[in-house]
């Protein structure tokens, strides 16, 4: 498979050479960060009414405490979508002073 030369193309190349089958569906996180625990909550808020992806889940981390809001989307991982989704969760995050911090794929077991 060809990906295109960027951030998102080099993720996706890493995880199709893992053996990811990126033509399935997949639960893909899309990590969003916050210096605030409000904004991160009333974004987790905004972000789980959305009809794309209602699963979010609000966390702290230990050792900069900088609040990350992981939002669930569940999808077949192709760049151009991946972009576009990606676009549109953080023009959300953004009215809540939010910024990503890109996306992942768990590895099926």
């Amino acid at each position: 498979m060809q990906f295109p030369d960027n951030d998102n193309g080099q993720l996706l190349n890493e995880i199709a050479e893992a053996g990811v089958d990126l033509s399935q569906l997949h639960n893909v996180d899309f990590f969003i960060l916050f210096e605030q625990k409000p904004q991160a909550e009333k974004f987790a808020q905004a972000i789980a009414e959305d009809e794309l992806a209602p699963n979010t889940e609000l966390q702290q981390c230990p050792d900069t405490g900088v609040w990350e809001v992981v939002t669930t989307v569940k999808m077949v991982p192709v760049h151009e979508l991946l972009g576009q989704t990606e676009q549109y969760i953080e023009s959300i995050a953004n009215t809540h002073e939010g910024y990503g911090d890109g996306w992942g794929i768990m590895a099926p077991e």
